[in-house]
Order: C-alpha cells, then structure tokens, then sequence
C-alpha cells in the first residue's frame, strides 16, 4: 500500500512537471545544442531556448535525467528534445558518452559547477548587508567613541562600545546605517542617523569633523514610518572588557570603526545558494522597486534593486517579476482644438516595460533583486508585476 502511495504521488508531480513544461514557449531560433562554457549561468543557457529564461525549471524538472539542474559543468552538452510534444532539456557529460543519468548519480567533488546567477554580483549583499525591522533596530548598542578619541579605528586598535550586555571573549560585528526605508524608498537624508538615546554624549565627537558634521541629519529627519534599517558591515571585534562602557579590540575590518557605529550579533543570518525562478502565485499590491544600488538614474543587467516586500509577503529567492516605470503624462493638443477630448487634455501614457527582477535575499518587509534582463534600467519606484506581463 506504501509503495502504491509512493509511486502514485510520483506519477503526480511528474504530470504536474510535464503539464507546466507544455506551456514553456520555445525560441523558434533556439540551438539543437549547446555546450556549456566556464562563465555560463543557468539563465543564460535557458534564455538560449527559451522566450522566458525564468520558466527554466519547468523544463528541467519534467525531465528525470536531470535530476539538479545546479551540477551543470563545463564541457557538458545540453541540447532540446519533445517528447510526446513536450519539451524537455537533456544532458550529456562532457567526459562521458553516456545520454542517460541515473537520477542517483551525484557529482559532489566539482567547485566550477554552473551557477544560476553570477555570484560574484549579488556576494557583497549576501555576505555584508543586513535590512533590520523597527524593532531589530530599537535599542541596539553602538560605538561610543575610539581609544585616544581617534575619529577612526582599524584592526588592532581599540574601540568603545555601549549598550552591549557581553562577555569577555566575545565576538560581535560593528556595522554602519546606510539607509532607512519606508514605503516610498529611502530618502537621502536618512543615510546617517545618530543613536538617539545618547544624541549628547557623541555629538561632540562629530563636531571636530566638518565633513562627517555635515553628514548628520537631525533624528527627526528618519520615514515616519520607517519598515527597514539597512546596515552594511565594517568590521568585527571581540570583547576585551565588560562593563557599562564595552571596550573592544578589533579583529578584522573592511573599513575603520566609527562612532555612532552600531553592534549586531556575529552570527551568519543565512541565504539561500541555489535559486529556481518561479512566479508568484499572489503578488502583493503596489510592490515596487524602493531604491537602485549605486545611481539613481536606473540599473542594468546584473546590478541591484531593493523591493518594498519581504518574508512578511510572502516574497522568496527565486521570484521573477517584471518591472514597470510609470507613464508619463503629455497633453493631448490636438483632441483638445478638436474638442473630442476637452475635458481630458491630461493624459498619461501607459507603463513602460523595464526589465526582469529576480529576488536573491529576503528580509522581514524588504528584499533584494537582481535585474535578470531587459532592453531599459530598473529605476527607482518601478512597480512590480507577473514575470509574464511584458507590455
């Protein structure tokens, strides 16, 4: 009965697979074949035969040779078949002439296997940046000040913290605010904000720094109604003393301690290293793109977008979405002399189809995506559709 059970739900998903492979469309111009190169991703080898390279892991999980489609290699051919008019992708190893693999077989002593993005693009906010909520934020202790009441400190040096109930031994990453985000984006003027709670005792500090003084906007200047902090890492250090005030010998740094500074657990908060593209099933109401990394005119392929959603919507890595910028308004001129449209003189043109935005790092109401594709940049407050609207 067990094993009927096993095989029916089985059955199941492999009817389920081939029924959403039936509705990949299919590059008319697409190769027979296709030999996978050091540099590949998963995307661009799936864009070479597919309309839309985000529907990729239908068109691999409805077929059992390609069992994970993440121990790609190069050197390995891949080439498109139908098989009973659906489409599927088979592999073939480089080294090897074998057509078939056992869905058993695991290759797990391979670094180079092809990614589904470059990693390389999306490392640096993975591994450095952190989007905490109003609550996380709330209360975290922070860099009081530098020993010799040095403005910056690097490692080997000293530095003092305060807020911070530790031990001594203990290890502990110093990042920096470099944004808040409420649900219009991350206004400019947020990008350094003070610990309110001791405002008096550090504002001394910034005041021998011109330029850093002229950096430091009133507390009152932070969203109203602020749903993300977004810190970026700077160092690390380790307890050296306990107490009110935490003294700390830093460690490892990627830029020099500052204060005003705050301290966050040094704990990995975790990613995900594999990613299937997928849509969702209900996209959240006005999801759009927050801030663009780097410039406020637009991004292109491969570089970085902040979302207005997150965990709290239901958002995961691997969801595509089309991105749109509004329609600008023009006046009608000519129905307005002919006085066919007189009351609507007004008139905004529809949404422009920017490009694709994939998410590749969650948080409680805020992500992270990579722009996958596109003819134009991603800018800032794109709204955020079904990966298949394009027009």
């Amino acid at each position: 009965m067990i094993r009927r059970l096993i095989y029916l739900t089985f059955a199941a998903l492999m009817l389920a697979g081939i029924a959403v492979a039936q509705d990949v469309a299919v590059r008319s111009d697409h190769p027979d074949e296709y030999v996978v190169v050091k540099g590949d991703t998963l995307w661009d080898i799936s864009g070479r035969f597919l309309d839309k390279p985000w529907q990729w892991p239908a068109i691999w999980h409805a077929n059992p040779q390609i069992e994970n489609p993440h121990l790609i290699y190069p050197g390995d051919v891949i080439s498109l078949v139908y098989i009973d008019g659906v489409p599927q992708l088979r592999l073939r190893r480089g080294d090897a002439d074998t057509v078939k693999l056992s869905p058993s077989i695991r290759v797990s002593d391979r670094s180079d296997a092809i990614p589904t993005v470059p990693f390389e693009s999306i490392a640096p906010f993975i591994r450095n940046l952190r989007v905490l909520s109003p609550e996380e934020f709330e209360g975290l202790p922070y860099i009081l000040g530098n020993e010799e009441a040095r403005l910056t400190a690097t490692n080997t040096d000293q530095t003092f913290g305060r807020g911070l109930d530790a031990q001594v031994g203990e290890e502990f990453v110093v990042a920096r605010l470099i944004g808040i985000y409420d649900s219009f984006g991350k206004p400019p003027e947020t990008r350094r904000v003070m610990p309110k709670t001791d405002w008096v005792q550090v504002q001394d500090i910034w005041d021998r720094s011109e330029s850093l003084y002229t950096t430091v906007k009133p507390w009152d200047k932070r969203p109203k109604n602020p749903i993300g902090y977004e810190l970026i890492e700077v160092s690390r250090v380790r307890v050296a003393k306990a107490g009110e005030i935490t003294s700390f010998d830093i460690i490892r740094d990627r830029t020099e301690v500052k204060a005003g500074d705050y301290i966050l657990p040094a704990t990995d908060p975790g990613y995900e290293s594999t990613f299937y593209p997928s849509a969702m099933d209900d996209i959240p109401p006005d999801l759009k793109v927050l801030a663009t990394s780097g410039t406020k005119s637009g991004v292109g392929l491969y570089q970085i977008v902040s979302i207005s959603g997150g965990t709290n919507q239901g958002l995961k890595p691997g969801h595509v979405f089309s991105a749109f910028s509004k329609g600008v308004e023009v006046e009608d001129r000519t129905g307005y002399r002919r006085g066919s449209f007189a009351k609507d003189a007004e008139v905004r043109l529809p949404d422009v189809y920017d490009g694709l935005v994939m998410v590749f790092r969650t948080f409680g109401d805020v992500s992270y995506g990579l722009v996958m594709s596109g003819t134009k940049v991603v800018q800032e407050f794109d709204s955020l559709r079904h990966p298949d609207e394009r027009l």
